[in-house]
């Protein structure tokens, strides 16, 4: 569905982006995660085609984004992490005014506001003005003005930024319904918890390049390669760490004397056999047992992998 190449993006002092190349599948929910300062909102704006890119190419359902973005954004909608609404206007005034912009025909324009309206739970709300709504409710007539037109991609930059808990599982709630009426969604968040909820992949970025993007193990099938351990021994042993980190197969993502988390590649087989070393090693062991392995424990194994490669290199050199 969304295509990019080689995207390079610079501000004027600072590569904001560096040679970002990945194919973002149609109908998937992916989570963009990264520090601040990584590149996603940059990302996102030249994906939106409000950027452009000191080089690169970017393609949506076949449309160049930069030669054709009027046809683009008939199919795209977008969430800004800093969205606006007219406080005056009431809810059904601003779902009109973002369908009309989005060159609705004026005839479709009533059904698509009460659609829209039905699946936010706005229906109530639609002559309310928007200074009179809370956080939560106008977040998602933000959402309703990028959805109006029913587009087939939907980019959302932290759209739970600010809202409650309650609010925020309602929004996930939301995201899982779009995704399975096919929208292919792009959501930017530093609540990684929130987008394990929904997110089927996973977009790390650090320092303006791509970490990693892959499919999340929510049906344990990745797991079969990368398996998320924990080992705990009955009695502390200041050589945990050390007899992990000399096993290739194993990346540790947190240790004490009494226990480690870590990431094992292999098979139930070369499982049993690290299980085995270990022992003949003199660790206690009191328990050796899978974890499944969430959003957040996903980006922090590729930024430990990124790291490792970059030490790994200036070694070398």
């Amino acid at each position: 569905m969304i295509k990019i190449s080689g995207l390079t993006f610079d501000y004027p002092g600072h590569r904001a982006l560096h040679q970002v190349s990945l194919q973002v599948e149609t109908g998937s929910v992916t989570a963009l995660v990264g520090s601040n300062g990584a590149g996603k909102t940059t990302l996102m704006r030249c994906i939106a085609g409000l950027e452009t890119p000191l080089s690169g190419s970017i393609s949506v359902a076949g449309m160049d984004v930069l030669e054709q973005p009027r046809e683009v954004h008939r199919i795209m909608g977008y969430l800004s992490d800093f969205y606006g609404l007219y406080q005056a206007l009431t809810v059904a005034q601003c779902f009109e005014y973002a369908a009309a912009a989005q060159g609705l025909p004026a005839a479709a324009i009533p059904q698509a506001i009460q659609t829209t309206a039905q699946q936010l739970g706005l229906t109530e709300r639609l002559q309310q003005t928007c200074d009179k709504l809370s956080r939560g409710l106008r977040q998602r007539v933000a959402i309703g003005q990028a959805i109006i037109h029913g587009p087939k991609i939907l980019l959302l930059d932290e759209p739970a930024s600010g809202l409650d808990p309650e609010a925020r599982a309602s929004l996930a709630g939301l995201f899982r319904q779009l995704q399975a009426q096919g929208m292919t969604l792009l959501v930017s968040s530093h609540i990684l918890a929130e987008l394990d909820e929904y997110s089927t992949h996973m977009l790390a970025l650090r320092d303006g390049k791509v970490l990693e993007y892959r499919a999340l193990a929510h049906d344990s099938t990745e797991l079969v390669r990368h398996k998320s351990l924990r080992i705990t021994l009955a009695q502390a042993n200041p050589g945990l760490r050390a007899q992990l980190a000399a096993e290739p197969s194993v990346q540790i993502s947190a240790s004490d004397e009494r226990s480690a988390d870590f990431i094992f590649s292999g098979d139930e087989h070369a499982q049993a056999a690290l299980l085995a070393r270990l022992i003949a090693g003199g660790l206690t062991v009191a328990s050796y047992a899978d974890q499944k392995e969430n959003l957040q424990q996903s980006y922090l194994r590729s930024v430990a992998s990124y790291e490792n490669n970059g030490q790994t290199a200036r070694s070398a050199s």
